[in-house]
């Protein structure tokens, strides 16, 4: 492969972390609650009532199976 090599040093990086241009999302990034966007409460909520019910569907004494999300 032939072309131009770009080296960045460590003190340009950390300046243009604190650069407006770096802390805007680009326009066209899609709404991944969790990933691109805050993750929403109501997923979160339904993730720990999954995990309550089947906690309690083990019967007593009994081991639960492995967790599969």
């Amino acid at each position: 492969l032939s072309g131009t090599r770009i080296i960045y040093d460590r003190k340009f990086l950390l300046e243009c972390k604190n650069s407006p241009v770096a802390r805007t999302p680009p326009c066209c990034l899609p709404q991944i609650p969790g990933v691109t966007s805050p993750a929403q409460p109501s997923l979160v909520k339904l993730g720990e009532l999954k995990e309550q019910n089947e906690s309690e569907e083990t019967l007593p004494g009994e081991q639960p199976g492995p967790y599969i999300p």
